[in-house]
Parts: C-alpha cells; sequence; structure tokens
C-alpha cells in the first residue's frame, strides 16, 4: 500500500535537502536564492512521488485542516456507535470535525481514509479497527502521518488507547461464581482479534483463580449469528455449564435464542452475562446482566492523543482508569 501522504519531509530527505528549503521552493518563496540544479531536483522529487501541497498548508502549525479520521469495523454494532459517539462529543469540543469511514468491505475503509490523508482532507486517523494484518498498519508505521489506535493494541506501536477488558471478563466471573456457579463458559470472538484474546485470557486465568470448570467458544463474529451458532455449540457438547459470558451485547442476544430453542431457561437453568450495557439489554426478556464498559470515555481520549501529536507532542499509549462495572439484571441468578 502508498503511504498515506506523502510529505513535505519526505520530498526534503528524498532530494537530500532541509525541509525549509524545499518548503520555499516548492511555496514560491520570492526571496529564495537556490541554484538551479537544486530547484530542478527538488521540483523532480516532488513529481515522483506525487507530492501534493496540504489543502491547508499555510494555516496553523498544529492542525491544518481540523478533521480527523475514524476508521470502525462495523456500524452494525452498538458498541462502536458509543465510541463514536464519544470521539465526536469530544472532537467538537476541541474545535474539529471527524470523518467516518466504516471497515466492513476489505479495503474500503482504509483506501476512502488513505485518500483523504492525501488529498490534505484530515489531519490524522484514529484506527479503531481490529481486524488482524491490517494494510493500514504497515502504511503507518511506514510514514509520518499522525494517528492512534483505539480499542485496541498494535505491540510496539507506543500509541493504543485502550481500556481494562481484562477487568471485564474478571467482573464477569467474579459476578457468576459470588451467584455459585462452578461450570462457566465464554463466547470469545475471533481470536485473531486484540481484543477478544485480553477478554478470553482473563477469562481464563480468573476462573482458574476461583476454581471453577471454564469452556471457551471461538465465535465467528461478534453479532447474533454468531453468538447463537456458539452457544447452540455449546449447550450441544457442554450440558453441565450453568452460566455463560458473551463478548457482546448482539452475542447476548442470539445466546438467548439458541438458549431457548435448546430448551434451556435463562436464567433458571443458565446464566447469561455479557460484556457491555446498552440501553437495550433493559428491554430483553429478561433483562440482561451487562459489564458496563467506559466506551464514549475511550472515544474521547482516542480524540486527545491525536490531537496532542498535532500539536507537536510525541505518541503514548492511554489506559482508560475507569473500571468495568457489573450492572445486575434478571438474566442471573443463583446456581
Amino acid at each position: 500500500m502508498r503511504p498515506l501522504r506523502v510529505t513535505l519531509e519526505d520530498v526534503a530527505r528524498e532530494a537530500g535537502i532541509s525541509k525549509s528549503i524545499a518548503s520555499r521552493v516548492l511555496n514560491g518563496h520570492p526571496g529564495l536564492s537556490v541554484r538551479p540544479a537544486t530547484r530542478s531536483r527538488v521540483e523532480e522529487t516532488a513529481s515522483r512521488l506525487g507530492y501534493r501541497p496540504h489543502a491547508a498548508a499555510r494555516g496553523l502549525r498544529r492542525a491544518e485542516t481540523g478533521a480527523i479520521g475514524l476508521l470502525i469495523p462495523d456500524l452494525s454494532q452498538a458498541v462502536y456507535a458509543r465510541i463514536v459517539r464519544g470521539a465526536f462529543q469530544r472532537a467538537r469540543d476541541r474545535d474539529f470535525a471527524v470523518l467516518l469511514a466504516e471497515d466492513v468491505v476489505e479495503g474500503e475503509g482504509e483506501t476512502m481514509l488513505a485518500r483523504l490523508v492525501q488529498q490534505g482532507r484530515v489531519d490524522g486517523l484514529i484506527v479503531a479497527s481490529s481486524r488482524p494484518r491490517h494494510p493500514l498498519l504497515q502504511a503507518l508505521a511506514e510514514h509520518s502521518t499522525p494517528h492512534v489506535f483505539a480499542n485496541r493494541a498494535v505491540r510496539g506501536s507506543g500509541r493504543n488507547v485502550v481500556m481494562r477488558d481484562d477487568l471485564a471478563s474478571v467482573a464477569a466471573v467474579d459476578h457468576l461464581a459470588d451467584l455459585g456457579h462452578r461450570s462457566i463458559a465464554h463466547i470469545a470472538g475471533p481470536l485473531g482479534l486484540d481484543t477478544a484474546r485480553r477478554r478470553e485470557s482473563a477469562f481464563r486465568r480468573r476462573a482458574d483463580e476461583r476454581g471453577l470448570a471454564a469452556v471457551v467458544v471461538e465465535s465467528q463474529d461478534f453479532g447474533e449469528v454468531g453468538g447463537a451458532a456458539a452457544a447452540m455449540q455449546l449447550l450441544q457438547a457442554e450440558p453441565g455449564v450453568t452460566a455463560l459470558y458473551t463478548s457482546t451485547l448482539n452475542q447476548a442476544v442470539g445466546a438467548l435464542d439458541a438458549a431457548w430453542r435448546g430448551g434451556r431457561i435463562v436464567p433458571d437453568d443458565l446464566s447469561l452475562i455479557t460484556y457491555d450495557d446498552m440501553p437495550l439489554a433493559e428491554y430483553l426478556r429478561p433483562p440482561l446482566t451487562t459489564v458496563l464498559m467506559p466506551l464514549a470515555e475511550l472515544g474521547a481520549q482516542a480524540v486527545d492523543a491525536l490531537i496532542d501529536q498535532l500539536g507537536g507532542g510525541e505518541p503514548r499509549d492511554v489506559v482508560v482508569q475507569q473500571l468495568p462495572r457489573v450492572i445486575v439484571r434478571g438474566s442471573t441468578a443463583p446456581r
């Protein structure tokens, strides 16, 4: 994948001159005295690399367009909508606009964001997609475009904005264990995803610490279909399981359907708790017990971390300090 946007630094480095000279040549500085050969080399290099002057390159150094790009995996999942809302609100408070791209169709989201950066429409990127081996990862690693990763951790990047997913699993296991459940299961997301691995690992570790029998069923997706298929597989293979922890509310909806089809009554025969809380959870039957996560705060802190970079700050890892909290409703009960 091409670099997201060829910058003035790229042109200067390739041409073997300073950034200030490259800037004056390409911007037609009237007082510049430079050898014709140097001017030609700069112009040829800019043309060959595909350098385009930024749409607002003469604006503030801190931010040139006042817009940032946000890549989200799937807007049909309410969990991402809350991240987006938090990002939008914080960006608005800091006089920035957010341009949103969805990463459902492979290649489409990153292509759109790459085009926006190349054209100087956005100053930086928030990548909230956790798709493994994402083409953006290499392009961002090789280029100077300011960016952060949100709700995922890219090892060695030093610019990850994450929550304590592990403590969400700890809270779920503790809630079920305190109710007397001794055989519990977790419907994970695809374990190639960083967030799914963190939750699954913490689930196993905490279940072991509490002396519980734990089963993990990998789902192919975070949606209702994935939750229903995984729960059906679980109930057939592990009939002794009495409690279930799902990775998303959408998975929990699918699991509810699978339990009903399998003749299991929630919560009398099977307690069910899910990662994250949404208003919908209150209106299901039975109402779902959830683990409340600071998703809006995650989006807000991702914006803060990116804007700090635009202002000249160094990239940094951020861990949202707000802790997960169990919201007890009718889908969990004592064993």
